[in-house]
């Protein structure tokens, strides 16, 4: 079948598009194949999958080495604002975030390679979120910044989302534990 890889602002970030089949019956759509995935860290080993409702924002979290997981974000049910944030402290790019919508009906995914920060806003009544991980969950490695960091400025669409407990809690891009 195929994808389209469209490379971001920042490089090893892309969206990724899957060629979508559609009949009176409905669709089919391949999302991930190893063989037109060369080249991308893998292999996948952890499926997560969330529903949230509107105004939720999730992360901006982050794993650290050794445990740390690159991402193939997708969106099953409504749209999100997808941020990821290059934490790589020798990257010409470090501090800087790509964002795009995600919805269900394009069906296009972010990959998000490993040294980056991810976060998510939901748009819509609610949304089902999926993202394949290439390292396993670690809670001794699970790391975060604070969604609204001024360092950052990123334009959220929504200026008071609803944040967890952990989230809400975590510092500042500067005091970010991470080790990239």
């Amino acid at each position: 079948m195929g994808f389209k890889f469209q490379k971001l602002d920042i490089p090893g970030v892309m969206l990724v598009e899957p060629q979508i089949l559609k009949d009176g019956r409905g669709f089919f759509a391949e999302i991930f194949k190893t063989t037109e995935f060369a080249g991308i860290s893998g292999p996948f080993v952890q499926v997560n999958h969330s529903k949230s409702s509107k105004n939720v924002l999730r992360g901006l979290h982050f794993q650290r080495n050794p445990m740390a997981q690159a991402k193939l974000v997708r969106v099953l049910e409504g749209e999100v604002f997808d941020v990821a944030v290059d934490i790589r402290k020798k990257s010409p790019f470090y501090g800087k975030y790509v964002s795009m919508k995600l919805d269900s009906l394009s069906m296009k995914m972010l990959y998000i390679p490993e040294g980056f920060a991810h976060g998510f806003l939901v748009l819509s009544d609610t949304a089902q979120v999926e993202y394949f991980c290439t390292n396993v969950y670690s809670p001794s490695d699970e790391r975060g910044i604070i969604y609204n960091d001024p360092f950052l400025k990123i334009d959220w669409p929504v200026k008071n989302p609803v944040l967890s407990a952990k989230d809400m809690k975590y510092s500042g891009f500067d005091k970010a534990d991470s080790n990239f």
